[in-house]
């Protein structure tokens, strides 16, 4: 049995960063991934980071930006600490190698972004995930960290009420493995393939969160779910807000930039759940064009497109067949982003000891019920980095735990009984099915009726998942096994997010009730907390965290 003094499971930016910071605390730390780590989400990330950088910015006004952005659901402890400490950490960035795009005098330049009151997100062209990424994997190698790359972590492992490590699949092989670890820190992302509609990949099927849960972890604020305005038309995928950041205009179908409507003073850069809704509105009232409305960017000129948006238009290209140089791309709002996540303190350690959490996965709470855009790779990269220190710290003062031989049985054996189930339904089916109910009744807007009739399909598709058939009963990249797994965490993820919605009788950010359309801070100024206890899902409440801005008004 191979052990380690910290295992981060995950090879995006929150997980590199923290297993940088191990390393950088003289630990034996090692990544634990089911893809190759430049092939992990964060690469997707097009916009970019921000950071009181500006000469007139402060953290203090990023703060406030983003307090208010979260409709007011922030822990303004947790955002103070973020804003605070982003300069440095971008600016270490800088120093390692990143390739920020740099403005005339050769600093790195800064765009405007969706409820920002400064331009302060920093960017490399429109590739800003992508170039982060490679450069975190390069100081991963550098610092000689480990990796156990196209493994599938099936358990955390809990004994005395301490982590001890945990059970995966070599995905190459099919094997089950025992790795020790005195901490273990999830770095794992999202869950967007829980919707229909995602700009997410396909590996994001919220692995993490229900780990957390099993282990005995609680989840947070998982009924708020962000849509990102602009995703394309056919796939999803994501057109970045540095776009609209640039310039670009949403147009419907009688030629209106009804941004004007929703948000005067704002207008494409309010807040991604207002600019969301306003599409959606749009859509719904007959203003759209099959089911979009348009992003128009030939005013920009060629020469600007290519140089700060050359991802964008290949996108478009490529996938719409549409040249945003000569024509408007369609888009529509996509599941994007997961607020809610694995309750942490503001060091990355959840309730469980020795368990600690960073990045989309986690939720400590820096964006509340609506998140800003430049934000998200800000989380991973700042509390990675708290969370690689707080994992280093509880490594030196506890000893490693002797892992439970009845562990590696038990996981075997629910692997087994899938695997040797000789009639059932495929899962692909019934994933589908979520998928659908979920873009439907649990989307931009949301009510009771629909609401109820997602809460029944889910139980409903939770007992057909009883009885899933594979038709691949082989050891070596079983990908069928895989999604199986998956599709049981995206269930319960599904199910979090739906009672969450139906508990929260208000709107607030990204969650818009039509039948509570309005905010009420003296009933849900509050946190939702899940926990899991003998396999069902139940809910209970937690304080926001305020320091110095009292809630008002959201206007843009």
């Amino acid at each position: 049995m191979v052990s380690h003094d910290v295992l981060i499971i995950g090879a995006g930016l929150a997980g590199m960063r923290a297993a940088i910071e191990a390393a950088r605390q003289g630990l034996n730390a090692a990544i634990v991934t089911k893809v190759h780590p430049v092939r992990s989400h964060s690469v997707a990330a097009q916009g970019g980071i921000n950071a009181a950088i500006g000469e007139n910015d402060s953290w203090d006004a990023h703060a406030f930006d983003t307090v208010k952005g979260s409709d007011y659901l922030g822990d303004q402890d947790a955002i103070e600490i973020m804003c605070k400490e982003a300069p440095k950490d971008i600016l270490e960035l800088d120093s390692m190698g990143a390739i920020f795009s740099r403005d005339e005098k050769g600093r790195i330049a800064q765009r405007p972004f969706g409820g920002a009151g400064f331009p302060r997100t920093c960017f490399a062209a429109d590739r800003t995930g992508h170039a982060l990424l490679h450069l975190l994997y390069e100081q991963v190698v550098k610092c000689g960290i480990g990796i156990y790359e196209e493994w599938f972590v099936l358990s955390i492992v809990i004994e005395d009420e301490k982590v001890c490590g945990i059970i995966a699949m070599d995905i190459r092989t099919g094997i089950l493995h025992r790795l020790q670890a005195k901490a273990i820190i999830l770095a794992t992302g999202g869950y967007g393939r829980v919707y229909r509609n995602s700009t997410n990949a396909l590996i994001n099927t919220g692995d993490g969160m229900n780990l957390a849960l099993d282990a005995g972890a609680p989840l947070m604020d998982m009924e708020f779910v962000q849509f990102h305005p602009t995703t394309l038309k056919t796939t999803g995928i994501l057109v970045t807000e540095g776009a609209r950041g640039e310039g670009a205009y949403l147009l419907n179908s009688i030629g209106q930039r009804f941004m004007s409507k929703y948000a005067p003073n704002a207008l494409e850069l309010a807040s991604r759940d207002v600019v969301s809704r306003a599409e959606q509105q749009e859509i719904e009232e007959g203003r759209g064009i099959d089911g979009c409305v348009l992003l128009d960017l030939r005013h920009l000129g060629e020469e600007k497109i290519k140089e700060r948006l050359p991802q964008i238009r290949s996108l478009a290209i490529d996938f719409e067949g549409i040249d945003p140089v000569k024509e408007p791309i369609p888009i529509k709002p996509g599941a994007h982003y997961s607020m809610g996540g694995i309750k942490t303190d503001l060091s990355g350690a959840t309730k469980v000891k020795g368990l600690f959490a960073a990045g989309e996965c986690a939720c400590v709470s820096v964006h509340g019920a609506n998140r800003l855009g430049g934000n998200s790779l800000l989380d991973t990269i700042v509390f990675g980095r708290r969370a690689g220190i707080s994992a280093s710290i509880y490594a030196k003062e506890n000893n490693i735990k002797e892992f439970p031989d009845y562990q590696l049985k038990e996981t075997a054996h629910s692997i087994a009984v899938i695997t040797n189930r000789r009639q059932g339904e495929r899962g692909s089916v019934i994933r589908d099915e979520l998928a659908n109910i979920m873009i439907k009744n649990v989307g931009v807007f949301r009510d009771k009726e629909r609401l109820f009739a997602a809460k029944e399909k889910i139980k409903e598709l939770k007992e057909r998942y009883n009885h899933v058939y594979l038709e691949d009963k082989g050891d070596i990249f079983n990908t069928e096994l895989l999604e199986t797994i998956e599709l049981k965490n995206l269930l319960t993820i599904a199910e979090c997010i739906v009672l969450g919605a139906i508990n929260r009788t208000e709107s607030r950010g990204a969650h818009f009730r039509l039948d509570y359309p309005k905010r009420d801070d003296e009933t849900w100024l509050k946190h939702t907390m899940f926990y899991k206890k003998d396999d069902e899902i139940k809910i209970d409440y937690k304080d926001v965290a305020i320091t110095k801005h009292k809630p008002m008004e959201r206007k843009y």
